[in-house]
């Protein structure tokens, strides 16, 4: 029996994880352990100062599956299944996501869907993140469905690299076919917006926004140029971020 954990980093419930649980159900035994609630923008970080919980969720209906909560971080999720879910059998596939929202270009170091799957391939479980881009959580997600199952039977098929993980992203609507890609060059710009309250000893009070700048407008090897030309983006990376180009 092939040992599968579903984790992501937009909580337990949302439609993203439940699809790609239902969906691997169909390729082995799941595992689910999620957040309780939002970790998006967690990255690979993990809870090195306050106690993680781990709860069971008896009632769902997600094909057999057993599924967990944590207060901890996509990260921790990860831990939490190798260590004391499944302590005793092999993990042979860790999937994250469906993230709603793209982790691709430079959103991917930011990427708590990439954080659990760069943490798998750290400890030498074959992993795969799966996005779409849009970040609503009632996003049409049935276009990406049939690919779900095909692409990570085909990637286990090939055999996943030591230290290597796959983040996959798909556009919203029709997707019209698949490319190897790369991770695009951009960068995010106007990222603080100013608050008008602010504790009173605070300097200023600012949110998230933010602009993708999109440095490498041009290229068509990307993930970006991709996903704008309505394909799935299939972008290998590693844990190694050695530039070995200036050694």
């Amino acid at each position: 029996m092939v040992n599968i954990v579903v984790v992501n980093d937009d909580g337990w419930g949302t439609a993203g994880i439940r699809l790609l649980a239902k969906e691997m159900t169909q390729l082995g035994h799941v595992t689910v352990i999620a957040p309780e609630g939002p970790r998006s923008g967690f990255g690979a970080a993990i809870s090195a100062t306050t106690p993680i919980y781990l709860r069971r969720v008896e009632e769902h209906d997600l094909n057999g599956a057993d599924v967990y909560t944590t207060n901890g971080t996509p990260a921790d999720c990860v831990k939490l299944a190798r260590e004391v879910i499944l302590k005793d059998k092999r993990i042979d596939l860790l999937v994250s996501g469906i993230n709603h929202g793209s982790n691709a270009s430079i959103n991917v170091i930011y990427s708590g869907t990439m954080g659990a799957c760069l943490v798998a391939a750290e400890k030498g479980i074959p992993a795969i993140g799966w996005s779409i881009n849009d970040h609503h959580m009632d996003v049409d997600l049935h276009w990406l469905q049939p690919f779900l199952c095909e692409v990570t039977q085909h990637l286990l098929e090939e055999g996943i690299a030591p230290n290597t993980c796959y983040n996959i992203n798909a556009p919203v609507g029709e997707i019209e076919g698949m490319r190897w890609t790369r991770q695009c060059r951009g960068h995010w710009a106007n990222e603080l917006v100013a608050n008008e309250d602010k504790p009173a000893d605070a300097l200023g009070s600012w949110h998230l926004a933010g602009e993708y700048v999109n440095d490498e407008p041009d290229a068509t090897d990307t993930d970006i140029w991709a996903m704008d030309h309505q394909l799935l983006a299939i972008t290998p990376i590693t844990v190694d971020l050695t530039e070995y180009g200036s050694l």
